[in-house]
């Protein structure tokens, strides 16, 4: 199998269906950008620091991959089942958000990310997080958006934001704090 067809040449896509957009279509930019939040954490995974969280965030990949899917799928042009992330992925992370967050102080100012170079990757990835979540809800506005799609890239990002937290803990960084 080749992996190139030619087929995007002309500056559009296919969906799941076989709707073409163009290739800068809010419905294109939210899953791609979901894409990319998923290469993200695929990089957060490769890290010796996230051993411990290696298998969520490998859960955490596979259900936004069912995201991109759900997104790429042309519900004008319904052909087969639509792939959505499980329903109870936004329980789930929120229980992993709580068992993280017991473990930290409580938050009394902003943070500025970074402090190493995993913390600031894990800063990036919320922030890419939060550009699938608008991306995503900007979408809804003109075409249905799967619901859980937008609640599980909203919990996400705190998901994130607490782990670069934890993080730093972790390997006795001092998170950088800002008042206003």
């Amino acid at each position: 199998m080749k992996i190139y067809t030619r087929k995007g040449d002309d500056g559009f896509a296919s969906l799941y269906g076989g709707r073409r957009l163009p290739k800068h279509h809010p419905r294109l930019e939210a899953y791609g950008t979901i894409d990319e939040l998923i290469s993200w954490i695929g990089l957060l995974r490769s890290y010796r620091e996230t051993v411990k969280h290696a298998d969520f965030l490998l859960y955490i990949q596979k259900q936004l991959m069912a995201c991109a899917a759900a997104l790429a799928y042309d519900n004008e042009n319904p052909s087969g089942e639509i792939m959505l992330p499980e329903e109870e992925c936004v329980e789930k992370t929120e229980k992993e958000i709580d068992k993280l967050n017991e473990q930290l102080p409580s938050l009394k100012s902003f943070i500025i990310p970074g402090g190493n170079i995993i913390v600031s990757n894990c800063h990036i990835t919320r922030c890419v997080c939060r550009r699938a979540e608008r991306n995503v809800t900007k979408l809804g506005e003109s075409e249905k958006a799967p619901e859980i799609i937008i609640k599980f890239l909203n919990r996400l990002s705190d998901y994130f934001f607490v782990l670069a937290r934890f993080l730093n803990k972790d390997i006795d960084n001092e998170n950088v704090n800002y008042n206003c």
